[in-house]
């Protein structure tokens, strides 16, 4: 009975930023459990190429969507009737908070919050006519844990977090869930410079209570379960994927 509720068979998702990284263990994570999945990239890409490749063995009729997100029109574009909308997505640059170039801060908002809000505008006259859908934003440990040279990028998941939890509430009596699955460090392209430096990569893996990187099949377990009807009861929550980074101490 338990096993029924987690299958995604019927259900179409959309997960942003899945040519790489804990986006593509997402894409390949819902692919699994039956959801047809469209893969996103902001360009076309041998990793987008291959992450399709790598969800077509679970789903033959895998879709593309290519779309940059800092671009106002090219988000419009975004594919309407979807069940489950996981916004992955997200640029950050590192300077110092006094320093910070403001040009830059603009394109970290609009990347990685701007664009969700409208996402979720998008997807949700769907969801509601249907009475079920779920709503996925990919935050940051930086909601609690802050880093002290990414200022705008721990702003905009700081906003995504408190939007979620307005939304929840308003769209929970039409079978809309809305969550925030909250990563740690996962061993991604995306550390793979700063992680490179054993001196950095010891003070990383000190602070977290593991001792030990996420890998992007440890976002996609969550995900499975946000997603599917096992989840249904969770919304407006923040779940932590960080290996304890996020606990005081």
């Amino acid at each position: 009975m338990l096993r029924e509720k987690f299958d995604l068979s019927g259900k179409t998702a959309l997960v942003t930023g899945s040519s790489r990284g804990i986006g593509r263990g997402i894409a390949l994570g819902l692919a699994e459990y039956g959801a047809h999945v469209i893969v996103h990239g902001s360009r076309r890409s041998e990793a987008l190429d291959a992450a399709r490749r790598l969800v077509g063995e679970f789903d033959p009729n895998v879709e593309t969507w290519i779309a940059d997100l800092g671009d106002e029109k090219s988000v419009e574009t975004m594919p309407r009737e979807i069940d489950i909308l996981v916004a992955n997505v997200s640029i950050q640059e590192r300077m110092a908070w006094h320093e910070f170039d403001m040009a830059e801060a603009r394109k970290e908002a609009q990347v990685n919050w701007l664009s969700t809000l409208r996402m979720f505008q998008m997807a949700y006259p769907h969801m509601k006519e249907a009475m079920w859908g779920r709503l996925i934003v990919v935050g940051s440990v930086q909601e609690k844990r802050p880093h002290p040279m990414m200022v705008a990028y721990a702003s905009t998941k700081g906003a995504l977090e408190n939007m979620v939890r307005n939304i929840a509430r308003q769209v929970a009596p039409e079978g809309i869930t809305v969550n925030n699955l909250c990563p740690g460090v996962f061993k991604t392209d995306r550390n793979k410079d700063a992680l490179g430096d054993p001196r950095y990569a010891k003070c990383v893996t000190d602070a977290i209570p593991m001792h030990d990187y996420a890998l992007p099949e440890d976002a996609a377990g969550t995900a499975v379960l946000l997603a599917s009807d096992a989840g249904r009861y969770i919304t407006g929550a923040t779940i932590m994927i960080d290996g304890g980074l996020s606990l005081p101490g």
